[in-house]
């Protein structure tokens, strides 16, 4: 049997970080610097976004930038 994909079950923004829960209950944050169209975006259009239904990303339509897990997972 095959492992279960890992995902992107919560985000938060805070302190310029993306932190972000992973299905197996790591937590994992990266710099909001870190990507062109968040990195000067307003809060309110950063706190604006929507987790895939797999969890394997996250969708900011007014900023219309995607952020892959494997973005998370290669910070560890």
């Amino acid at each position: 049997m095959p492992a279960k994909e890992l995902a992107i079950t919560k985000l938060k923004i805070e302190n310029y970080m993306l932190i972000a829960t992973i299905s197996d209950g790591q937590i994992v944050s990266i710099p909001i610097a870190n990507f062109s169209r968040p990195r000067g975006a307003s809060e309110d259009k950063l706190n604006y976004f929507k987790i895939s239904p797999s969890g394997y990303g996250i969708h900011w339509p007014d900023l219309d930038e995607d952020i892959s897990i494997k973005s998370f997972l290669s910070s560890l």
